[in-house]
């Protein structure tokens, strides 16, 4: 879908064909043919796969890893900040004093200590592309020749099924409290008909916060038509339904039907969202008992990784959490420059109730081994503490946890120095990430896709699997 596509909330059935094609119909048209597409299927390693589905925490401003997974209590304490270390199920292996629930199973999950690259930049393009090589200004903005996303790639090659949207982003777009979107999430160069379908939220707060004093957001991830417009109606729907008809037609007559026949995807999967029963249902958390709703945490980010389980439950492949939630991200963020131990005891308490939550409703629902969960975000932070409490940007080492379908139980990947600042052994690169997503995905890490002038692009951006955490 287009991120600057706004559909009007009533549609005149005397539209003229002009009229369609400014209301967007020529920049749908646009974007869904970019890129050589390759013949479906033929980079899918059929029953090779561990992993049917993938569910992505995106920790949106960078997680500090030294007062989370790396900590190091024998550094000055300029670097190891106020935090205390706590015994993990890991033997001889300690992590945060306020992640204890995670620490009772860290047997369970493979932990990367030595995520590392040069791309200082809060869009979560590296995390969810691979790609490495682009800058801050650049991506600020999502644009149609940027590199697909991992979802986009794999239902480019066949994987998903067409009456199940493939990738579902919650509970807001990387850019939402801003008003903008940034780059990493979309089709990009293999067309619009590969976009995430995104949710939206209004959260609730008990009171008023600010950028570095953040308040609980309640509240869940609600239903919205082309990712924009939260509450729709079925009238409305069908609506847009009449609009897509005009669309058609038009489309049919000045475009190519193959490019025509791409976007009519993507749409068919954003009406399939809000009026097939099942994916419905699986938004709909209501129908969950209240002590499950309350061992996810009944706030935003717990719910939508709830939702999460329930759409992967109803055939969706990829979910998507992306920790923000608009209100200038008073309901909280990573990116603490100011105020990061304060923050932290904000924020660590939710991460570790609601993917401990994950991990044991998996576990019990028999979609451990079938599932594969990460969490991780776009850096890590540096490792002497600022003048004012924070710690800032730092990609040359972060962390990534990772549990279920494919790797490793207990296992501790990468060693950085004394102050947490490089890797010592095993630097992991989100290019590495991904490939190791594709490999248990069942995709060939080391295909190609064409980008808008028809040159090929390795998927992995030189990322390689890493063998060694795969069990």
């Amino acid at each position: 879908m287009n991120p600057d596509f706004k559909l009007p909330s009533q549609c005149n059935p005397k539209l003229t064909r002009r009229k369609v094609l400014q209301l967007g119909g020529m920049s749908m048209l646009a974007g869904a043919g970019f890129g050589s597409l390759l013949q479906a299927g033929s980079k899918t390693n059929s029953g090779n796969n561990k992993a049917k589905s993938v569910i992505l925490v995106n920790l949106f401003g960078g997680p500090s890893h030294i007062d989370t997974f790396d900590m190091k209590p024998d550094a000055p304490k300029e670097i190891r900040g106020e935090f205390k270390s706590i015994a993990s199920k890991i033997p001889g292996y300690q992590i945060c004093e306020h992640l204890p629930l995670i620490a009772n199973r860290l047997d369970k999950a493979t932990l990367i200590r030595t995520v590392s690259h040069g791309y200082n930049s809060h869009n979560p393009y590296s995390v969810l592309t691979g790609f490495t090589g682009g800058s801050d200004r650049e991506n600020y903005f999502a644009k149609p020749s940027d590199h697909p996303s991992m979802a986009a790639v794999c239902q480019h090659f066949g994987m998903g099924k067409e009456a199940t949207p493939f990738h579902v982003m919650m509970p807001a777009f990387p850019g939402f409290s801003q008003g903008l979107r940034r780059a990493g999430p979309y089709g990009g160069y293999l067309g619009k008909q590969y976009d995430p379908i995104t949710t939206m939220c209004e959260p609730t707060f008990a009171r008023k916060g600010s950028f570095y004093d953040p308040v609980l957001p309640v509240g869940d991830p609600v239903l919205a038509a082309f990712g924009q417009t939260p509450g729709l109606s079925l009238d409305r729907i069908a609506d847009r339904k009449r609009l897509q008809r005009k669309m058609d037609d038009v489309s049919k007559k000045i475009g190519d039907p193959a490019k025509s026949a791409n976007l009519s995807r993507q749409q068919k999967q954003a009406y399939d969202l809000l009026t097939s029963s099942g994916v419905r249902t699986a938004l709909d958390l209501d129908m969950e008992p209240s002590l499950l709703r309350e061992r996810y945490g009944k706030n935003l980010y717990g719910s939508s990784l709830l939702a999460a389980r329930r759409l992967v439950e109803a055939g969706v492949t990829f979910v998507t959490i992306n920790w923000e939630c608009g209100a200038d991200s008073h309901g909280g963020h990573w990116d603490m420059h100011n105020n990061n131990f304060g923050m932290l005891k904000f924020n660590l308490p939710i991460l570790d109730t609601m993917v401990t939550a994950l991990m044991d409703d998996l576990e019990t629902r028999g979609l451990f081994d079938s599932t594969l969960v990460i969490v991780t975000g776009e850096m890590g932070r540096t490792p002497k503490i600022n003048g004012s409490a924070g710690r800032d940007h730092w990609p040359q080492c972060g962390f990534c946890l990772l549990f279920g379908a494919g790797v490793k139980k207990g296992f501790v990947l990468g060693t950085s120095d004394k102050q947490a600042a490089y890797p010592v052994d095993h630097p992991v690169s989100p290019g590495d990430l991904c490939a190791t997503v594709y490999s248990l995905l069942g995709i060939d890490s080391e295909a190609v896709v064409h980008d808008t002038l028809g040159r090929p692009t390795a998927i992995s951006h030189g990322g390689r699997p890493i063998q060694s955490i795969l069990g």
